[in-house]
């Protein structure tokens, strides 16, 4: 887990899995449409959660949380709204964000669910 894409498809992975372990299924990974792209489409509770995954390193300038940026907002916004329309979801749905830092010398990530970071349908 050395390389910058490596740490990140590892991070997606055990964000994947954590959500499984606390009760997500998960419906599409890397759901593309045109520009439009998701990380994770989950259901929980009979709310579909989007959910963006990003990762860094535990010794990293900038964390994970810091990663989002009002254009990336934006832009899970319109894939979110997107992906409603072209599913005819008439569900409540969340954008969520998950925060993953991985240890590479150890292989352990720290795992935060950080919910409705944004407002879909708007």
């Amino acid at each position: 887990m050395n390389n910058k894409y490596n740490i990140g498809m590892a991070g997606e992975e055990a964000a994947a899995e954590w959500l499984r372990a606390n009760g997500y299924e998960i419906l599409y990974r890397n759901w593309r449409s045109g520009r439009y792209e998701l990380d994770i489409v989950a259901t929980c509770f009979d709310r579909i959660h989007f959910v963006e995954v990003k990762t860094r390193k535990m010794d990293s300038l900038v964390g994970p949380t810091e990663a989002i940026t009002p254009r990336k907002v934006r832009n899970l916004v319109a894939a979110a709204n997107h992906f409603i329309q072209a599913h005819a979801i008439d569900t409540e749905a969340f954008i969520d964000l998950v925060a993953v830092e991985a240890d590479p010398a150890s292989g352990e990530f720290a795992i935060e669910l950080i919910p409705d970071i944004a407002n879909c349908r708007w």
